[in-house]
């Protein structure tokens, strides 16, 4: 994911950033974050604020977690929460 990408996102997902860079989501809603490196992947969920710095993304989660990844590993965010402005759905096809 592009610098430009993740803050594009962040944005549709209602996130406002911080004195510190960091970009909070709203009261009640979560991040989750999906990074892929080498055929290994990771998923951080229940994250309040994301930052970007240079090549590398700081998520803190709600248990005051510091997770550093390589941005480029990056390649999806999803919300949760009361807040969420997007409906949740279930892998698969169909509705």
């Amino acid at each position: 994911m592009t610098r430009e990408e993740l803050d594009h996102a962040l944005k549709a997902l209602s996130a406002k950033a911080d004195k510190e860079g960091y970009h909070t989501m709203p009261e009640g809603t979560t991040l989750t974050l999906y990074a892929s490196h080498d055929g290994g992947t990771l998923t951080v969920s229940r994250v309040d604020s994301v930052k970007s710095e240079g090549d590398l993304v700081l998520a803190r989660t709600h248990k005051k977690e510091l997770f550093v990844m390589v941005r480029s590993d990056l390649f999806a965010l999803g919300t949760e929460g009361q807040n969420a402005q997007t409906t949740r759905r279930t892998a698969g096809f169909g509705g």
